[in-house]
């Protein structure tokens, strides 16, 4: 046998030996992992300090579920953290307002809160591009007083339309803007409370609502118009404006199942100010007695009889029509106004 074969022979048992053992390797399967203990972080073991159990952005109301307390390494606390037990009574941060946006998980330091009464609360309050309007009220048309901060009200524009003409003016009433959030009631921003925690209701002569600017304006100019007064919106009426901003359109509904997206949507539906939807009541509405309409020029006129008047030009300045006694035609050359008797001369 000559070299050459004797090399191919030795090569191709190399390789089957190669194969052979591939093969029971991938037969026998990987060698099982082999489990180890991990060793778990270490738990804090210091004082308890307060922490915000979610994100909270600029202008939250601190609340029960906004935040709690939970250890903290001794060798990291601040002395602007709250810390259990170190004479501070958690309700004392209750109503707060956050002035920086703190992080899920993190500290609440004593410089990102801003209390009631305090200088900058009630900027810290308003929403992004939100304004703060304050509207004069009597205990009257403030709810005998149960309007307090936090509380959804609608403002009532009530006034006298005077009209043209010698009858009584026409008393309307109308609801000009809706679901305003009150900011405070006078110089007030939270709601008072005597020794046993019950609420206590008191008059006050201004309210304080949160706006956008363009409704800002809207409440400046009804102030001159007439008198205005709150209706204290029910916490039920955010579904059924969620509905009606839905089927209009003026709600874009979130694709897919995101419920942080469909909770995103309600809280804008249900923080947002609502124009442009008023309804009205009028005098006639209330009593047979009472107008239904703004007074005509002559209308209520004690000499009223069965003559028939032509109507004059409605430009400022033109002369009175003369009255006539038969049907008549008006005729009309520019600025001039004829009326010719049917059946008459010109």
């Amino acid at each position: 046998m000559d070299g050459r074969k004797i090399i191919l022979l030795v090569g191709a048992l190399i390789v089957a030996a190669i194969t052979a053992v591939m093969a029971r390797s991938l037969f026998m399967g990987a060698p099982a992992p082999v489990a180890t203990a991990q060793v778990a972080p270490p738990v804090p073991t210091g004082p308890k300090v307060m922490i915000a159990t979610k994100a909270l952005p600029i202008g939250t109301i601190i609340g029960p579920d906004a935040v709690k307390f939970q250890p903290w390494p001794e060798e990291l606390i601040e002395n602007a953290y709250f810390v259990e037990g170190d004479k501070f009574d958690p309700k004392m941060v209750m109503g707060t307002v956050v002035r920086f946006a703190i992080p899920a998980g993190q500290p609440v330091t004593q410089g990102a809160l801003v209390k009631p009464g305090d200088r900058g609360f009630l900027a810290a309050a308003l929403g992004p591009g939100m304004r703060a309007v304050t509207v004069p009220v009597n205990a009257q048309s403030a709810v005998a007083g149960f309007v307090f901060p936090g509380d959804r009200v609608d403002l009532i524009l009530t006034q006298s339309v005077q009209g043209g003409g010698d009858g009584p003016p026409l008393k309307a009433s109308e609801t000009v803007l809706r679901n305003l959030r009150v900011l405070a009631t006078d110089q007030r921003a939270d709601k008072q409370s005597d020794d046993k925690g019950n609420t206590v209701v008191n008059t006050y002569s201004t309210v304080t609502v949160e706006v956008t600017p363009r409704i800002a304006e809207k409440i400046s100019v009804a102030q001159t118009v007439g008198t205005l007064s709150l209706s204290l919106r029910s916490i039920a009426d955010n579904a059924a404006d969620l509905e009606e901003a839905i089927a209009s359109g003026e709600v874009n509904v979130p694709e897919g199942n995101d419920p942080a997206a469909e909770k995103a949507m309600i809280a804008r539906v249900a923080a947002r100010p609502i124009e442009g939807k008023s309804s009205y009541s009028t005098g006639a509405d209330v009593s047979r007695f009472q107008r239904s309409t703004v007074p005509g020029r002559g209308g209520m006129g004690v000499n009223a009889g069965p003559q028939v008047a032509a109507a004059g030009p409605s430009f400022p300045g033109a002369p009175a029509p003369a009255v006539q006694t038969g049907p008549v035609v008006r005729v009309s050359r520019g600025t001039a106004v004829t009326a010719v008797e049917v059946g008459g001369k010109k």
